[in-house]
């Protein structure tokens, strides 16, 4: 319960800033880049480096890719089948397709299931969702969206991106079992635990939910398939495989948490930049997030009770 507290107080923290007379604008875009720059790879090469590889992570790097796919299927056929805007179908599939399993999924997890459970969300984060935004979910933008898909800005996002080459250089670390430790250690450390207040307060820096914008139907469909529905499927696919020992169960625990991580903020902005229902999306991740910690709760819950 403490934990689920900070995880509260963090982002009811960023919020409160929002209202602080001359407050910095700038913020959020601060913490964000700080996290991505230092934060991440930071948690990168202290649990990448020190995982235990072997058939059982094929189950936290699938689950970015299945979320996509089903979710790109589902929007993709009732958007057809019911004649929604092209757009509005796009939209919903990256938004709605894409779990924030950083910013939120890092912190959140880290809180609950600790270190151990930190390493597999490191996984599913690189592995799935942080190289779906980078392939598939830019296809879909390209197919439902004003902008030409390019081949050669997809390979840049992903071979650029700050966490990746992090992570690469972790696994390189783990497969020729070099040891981080010592200094180096403390220092990692260091930034990495200022991931979960400085990730979420952020965040609630970045909450801004006016009334009015609740009535679109769409917001809801998005956030029900994301939330509940989802999770859901990812909950009833890995019930099933056998668990034999207590880390394949702390794996199905934080995939299906992952799974019901509030929309990716990144799949936000790839929808407006792309010129995809700019305003839908931003509600989707807004109203998504605070929701979510309703959601998460009760997932927490069924996983403990009904594993």
């Amino acid at each position: 319960m403490a934990n689920i507290l900070i995880v509260i107080a963090s982002i009811l923290i960023g919020i409160i800033l929002q209202k602080v007379k001359n407050f910095p604008v700038e913020a959020p875009k601060v913490l964000n880049a700080y996290l991505i720059y230092v934060v991440l790879p930071a948690v990168s090469l202290l649990h990448i480096s020190r995982l235990d590889l072997g058939p059982a992570l094929l189950l936290p790097i699938s689950v970015g890719w299945i979320i996509f796919t089903i979710t790109w299927l589902v929007f993709g056929y009732l958007g057809k089948r019911f004649g929604w805007n092209k757009k509005t179908i796009g939209c919903l599939i990256i938004c709605g397709g894409l779990s924030n399993t950083g910013f939120i999924g890092y912190p959140v997890i880290e809180a609950i299931y600790g270190a151990e459970g930190l390493k597999i969300a490191v996984l599913i984060d690189q592995t799935g969702s942080f190289l779906v935004v980078s392939s598939l979910a830019i296809i879909v933008a390209s197919l439902y969206g004003s902008e030409k898909m390019r081949k050669r800005d997809i390979s840049k996002q992903m071979l650029f991106f700050p966490p990746f080459i992090f992570f690469i250089i972790a696994l390189m670390l783990n497969i020729f079992k070099v040891e981080i430790s010592g200094v180096a250690e403390k220092v990692l450390q260091s930034f990495a635990g200022t991931l979960t207040p400085i990730a979420l307060i952020a965040v609630g820096l970045q909450i801004k939910i006016r009334l009015e914008d609740i009535k679109d139907n769409f917001l809801w469909y998005g956030l029900t398939h994301k939330l509940l529905l989802i999770p859901l499927l990812i909950y009833t696919i890995y019930h099933w495989i056998p668990v034999d020992n207590p880390d394949q169960n702390l794996i199905f625990k934080v995939s299906v948490m992952e799974a019901a991580m509030a929309p990716m903020i990144t799949s936000s902005i790839i929808a407006t930049n792309y010129n995809i229902r700019p305003k839908l999306a931003s509600l989707l991740v807004g109203v998504g997030i605070p929701l979510s910690v309703i959601t998460l709760t009760m997932w927490y819950y069924i996983l403990e009770y009904f594993r």
